[in-house]
């Protein structure tokens, strides 16, 4: 066991700890530590392959965004667009070894969940209407990529992938509604899980 994963665990723990009872500076100074390790953590995987970058890369992405989200001005156009960015490299890296099989049942199940959280969210998202929906648009997509790698090759390491994408979409949903819709006590602490989860199993699959 290395320590950058113990390391994700513990800096982890921390930041959901502060993001729901505080103090704020914790959640300031943990939640890019914690990205750093998840990157460090990916950098020691056994066998990086040129696709493997495109997760180190997606992990740098989300670290953009976090930082975006710190800095006193808002940026929330900058800090979709990095997760956007994120979760396609994700995407790429999951379809790399796929041949995609097109299972329709999943494909309108994913499609009528997104159109929902869209519908949903579309009349508070005023000039952000587009961005969000594209980027709901691609993590619904990240997450079908995966359902599709696990149906066609079932395996520990796209179960693992699989799980990931899907924290990360119920993720930004949770995020999402809170921030536009209906804002709740335990969002945050909730959405860190959801976030810090979904990264550590797709970080996870390239050490299976």
């Amino acid at each position: 066991m290395s320590w950058p994963f113990l390391a994700v665990i513990f800096s982890g723990w921390i930041y959901i700890d502060s993001a729901y009872r505080g103090p704020k500076w914790q959640c300031w100074v943990f939640k890019p530590v914690t990205m750093l390790l998840m990157l460090l953590w990916a950098w020691q995987a056994p066998d990086l392959t040129t696709f493997s970058y495109l997760i180190i890369l997606g992990l740098l992405a989300s670290l953009v965004s976090d930082i975006v989200q710190m800095l006193p001005q808002e940026r929330m156009l900058y800090t979709v667009g990095a997760l956007f960015i994120s979760h396609l490299l994700y995407t790429l890296y999951f379809a790399s070894p796929l041949k995609l099989s097109f299972y329709w049942p999943l494909i309108a199940i994913l499609f009528a969940i997104g159109l929902a959280v869209i519908l949903l969210l579309w009349n508070r998202l005023e000039d952000m209407r587009w961005p969000v929906a594209t980027y709901i648009a691609m993590t619904v997509l990240m997450v079908w990529v995966a359902a599709e790698g696990y149906l066609t090759q079932p395996s520990d390491m796209s179960f693992s992938q699989l799980v990931g994408s899907t924290l990360l979409l119920v993720t930004a949903m949770i995020w999402l509604t809170n921030r536009y819709r209906q804002p709740f006590q335990a969002a945050n602490a909730i959405i860190a899980v959801g976030y810090f989860l979904g990264h550590f199993m797709i970080v996870r699959s390239l050490h299976i």
